[in-house]
C-alpha cells in the first residue's frame, strides 16, 4: 500500500531553562569560557557547523555499526554500539533491504578503492520520482548516473553503493564516541544551494529571477545559480531576498562567520576577485578549491562579501569588518589559535575535501573533518564548545527511509505523489518549490556535552541547527518569514517547525572525552597532530 501524506506541523515547545542543570553542566566544562561572550542558553559557547556535501545517511551509514572489516581498518561495532534504522546486518543473508530490495538492484558496498565515484542526479524532480509515492524503489531509474570522467570509478547502478566503517572510519569513530542521528532530513528536495540557504534562513522563497528553468520557479530557488554579490560567480546569478541568521547576529551582538576554502582570492584585478588556488584529490585531479554556489551567506546583499575582502586584523574575525563575517578557512584557524574564536562558526571545506562525488570523495573529506576537531579539541574553547557535522543534500544516493512529508508544493518540477504535485495542501506561507522533507542525511554532534555512543531519532532537518543558533543565543527568535501563513497558519520559515537537536546533548552530567582521530586512517591516535 502506496504510503499516504501527512502534514506535520511541529509545534515549537518553550524553552525551560534549569538552573541547577547549568551549574552542574558550567562547574564541569565551561568555566574557561563562561565570562566570554554573550550569554547562552545552554553551556556551549561555540557552535561549529561543518557543513559537508552530497551524502545520504544509508551512502554512510546503511550497515552501521557492522562493518566488512576486510580492508584492514578498524574493526566494527565496539561493544555497546546501539543500533540504526539502517539496510541491515551485511553479514545476514536474509537482510531484505541489502540482498532482496524493493529497487531494480541491491545496494552494494563501495571499498576505499572506490572511494573516488561518479556524481549522481539530485535535481528537486528526480529525488522526488525515486521517492515513488514513499514506496522508495525508483533510485535506479531517476537518479543514478554510471557514467563519469577518470579517475572517478564507473560503476553499474552507482546510485545504490555505500560506505561503510572500513572507508568512512572516522565518521564512524566520532558516531561511537559521541552522538548522531538516524532520523534527520534535508529540509527540501534538490541540491546543494537549497540546502545552503534552508541552513542559515530556513527558506528558499524570495529568488530573483523568480523563474529559471531548472534553477528557481513561483520565486523559489530548487537549484544552483550562483549568488550574485559574488565576484567569483559565473552564468545567471542569484539574489535573495528576506533576512537570514547572519542579520540575527549582527543585531545581538553575537559574533559569526562563514568560513569557506579557497574564498580568499589568488588576485583581484581592479578589485575584481579571482579565485583560482586549487589542490589535487586523492585521484590525482585538480580541484579548484572555491565554489560559490555553496556560499549562502554571499546571495543575501546584507551579509555578501562580493570582492572577498580579508579581514582587517585577527581581532575582526567574527565581527563587523571589511569583510562582513565572510572568511577564507584559514582565518578560522588563525581566529581559534589566537584565542578568538566566534560564537557561531559555518565551515566549508576546499572542494576536493567537501566530499562531494565527481571532484572530492570520503579519504579527502575524512583529512579536512579530522584535522578540524583535532585542532579544535586542543583549543581552550573546546570545554564549551559543539561541533555539528551535517550535510547540504543527498546526492540521489539510495536511502531506504521515506521522510515525513511536512510540506506541500504543486510546479511543474514536483513528482513526489503525482506529475506536477507533492502533496495537494497548500504551502507553507504561500510559497511554491519547497516539497519537505527531503532525503534522510547524516547529522553527527562532537562536543564534550554529546551523548556518548548514542544514537537521537528525534525528527530533525537542516534548520534544526538553525533553530539551535537560535534558541541558544537569541532568546527563541526566529528568522522572519518571507511573507504571511497559509491557511493552517504555518509561516514560510522551516526553523519554526524544526526538530531540536536537544536529543544529542547531555549538559545535565556530561561524559564525553576527546578523540584524536589520524586524518589518513581515521583511527584514534595520542598526539592528534595534523597530517
Amino acid at each position: 500500500m502506496r504510503r499516504e501524506f501527512q502534514r506535520v506541523g511541529v509545534a515549537a515547545a518553550a524553552v525551560v531553562l534549569i538552573a541547577a542543570v547549568l551549574a552542574v553542566a558550567g562547574t564541569s566544562y565551561a568555566r574557561e569560557s563562561d565570562d566570554r561572550g554573550p550569554a547562552t542558553a545552554t553551556p556551549i559557547k561555540h557552535l561549529v557547523e561543518i557543513f559537508q556535501e552530497n551524502v545520504s545517511f544509508d551512502h554512510y551509514f546503511g550497515t552501521y555499526p557492522v562493518a566488512a572489516n576486510t580492508d584492514g581498518q578498524p574493526f566494527f561495532p565496539e561493544p555497546g554500539t546501539p543500533s540504526v534504522n539502517n539496510l541491515g546486518n551485511p553479514h545476514d543473508p536474509n537482510a531484505p533491504l541489502l540482498y532482496h530490495n524493493q529497487n531494480s538492484a541491491n545496494p552494494f558496498r563501495l571499498s576505499s578503492s572506490q572511494a573516488l565515484t561518479c556524481d549522481q542526479n539530485h535535481n528537486y524532480l528526480n529525488e522526488q520520482r525515486a521517492f515513488d509515492h514513499g514506496l522508495m524503489d525508483k533510485f535506479v531509474q531517476n537518479t543514478t548516473t554510471d557514467s563519469c570522467n577518470p579517475p572517478d570509478v564507473p560503476l553499474a547502478n552507482t546510485v545504490m553503493g555505500y560506505y561503510d566503517g572500513n572507508t568512512v572510519t572516522a565518521m564512524w569513530q566520532y558516531a561511537q564516541h559521541f552522538a548522531m542521528s538516524d532520523n534527520s532530513y534535508n529540509t527540501v528536495f534538490g541540491p546543494s544551494t537549497p540546502g545552503a540557504l534552508n541552513l542559515i534562513s530556513g527558506q528558499t522563497g524570495g529568488a530573483t529571477p523568480p523563474e529559471v528553468a531548472g534553477n528557481t520557479t513561483q520565486g523559489t530557488d530548487i537549484g544552483d545559480l550562483d549568488p550574485s554579490y559574488d565576484d567569483c560567480s559565473a552564468g545567471t546569478r542569484l539574489s535573495m531576498s528576506g533576512r537570514n541568521i547572519g542579520n540575527l547576529l549582527n543585531d545581538a551582538g553575537v559574533s559569526w562567520g562563514f568560513f569557506q576554502g579557497g574564498f580568499r582570492p589568488t588576485s583581484s584585478p581592479n578589485g575584481v576577485a579571482t579565485c583560482g588556488a586549487a589542490h589535487t584529490n586523492v585521484g590525482g585531479a585538480t580541484v579548484t578549491d572555491y565554489s560559490a554556489h555553496h556560499e549562502p551567506f554571499q546571495y543575501y546583499a546584507s551579509t555578501a562579501n562580493p570582492h572577498h575582502l580579508p579581514p582587517a586584523s585577527t581581532a575582526e574575525i567574527g565581527h563587523a569588518g571589511p569583510a562582513n563575517h565572510q572568511y577564507d578557512m584559514t582565518d578560522f584557524y588563525t581566529a581559534l589559535n589566537a584565542g578568538n574564536l566566534p560564537a557561531v562558526s559555518y565551515l566549508k571545506a576546499p572542494r576536493y575535501q567537501d566530499g562531494h562525488p565527481g571532484y572530492s570523495d570520503p579519504l579527502d573529506e575524512q583529512h579536512f573533518v579530522v584535522n578540524v576537531i583535532n585542532q579544535l579539541q586542543k583549543s581552550r574553547d573546546w570545554a564549551s564548545t559543539a561541533v555539528v557535522i551535517n550535510y547540504d543534500d543527498s546526492d540521489g544516493w539510495y536511502d531506504h527511509q521515506m521522510s515525513t512529508i511536512v510540506n506541500h508544493s504543486q510546479t511543474a518540477y514536483d513528482g513526489l505523489s503525482a506529475p506536477g504535485q507533492c502533496g495537494t495542501n497548500p504551502p507553507a506561507g504561500g510559497l511554491q518549490g519547497r516539497c519537505a522533507y527531503g532525503p534522510r542525511l547524516p547529522l553527527l554532534v562532537i562536543s564534550p556535552f554529546a551523548r556518548v555512543n548514542h544514537v537521537d531519532s528525534t525528527l530533525t532537518d537542516q534548520t534544526s541547527t538553525l533553530r539551535f543558533i537560535e534558541d541558544n543565543w537569541l532568546g527563541g527568535k526566529r528568522v522572519e518569514p518571507m511573507s504571511g501563513t497559509s491557511p493552517d497558519g504555518l509561516t514560510a520559515s522551516f526553523d519554526n517547525y524544526a526538530g531540536r537537536l536537544d536529543g544529542l546533548f547531555d549538559f545535565q552530567h556530561p561524559q564525553a572525552g576527546r578523540l584524536f582521530l589520524n586524518p589518513v586512517t581515521g583511527q584514534p591516535t595520542q598526539g592528534g597532530e595534523a597530517h
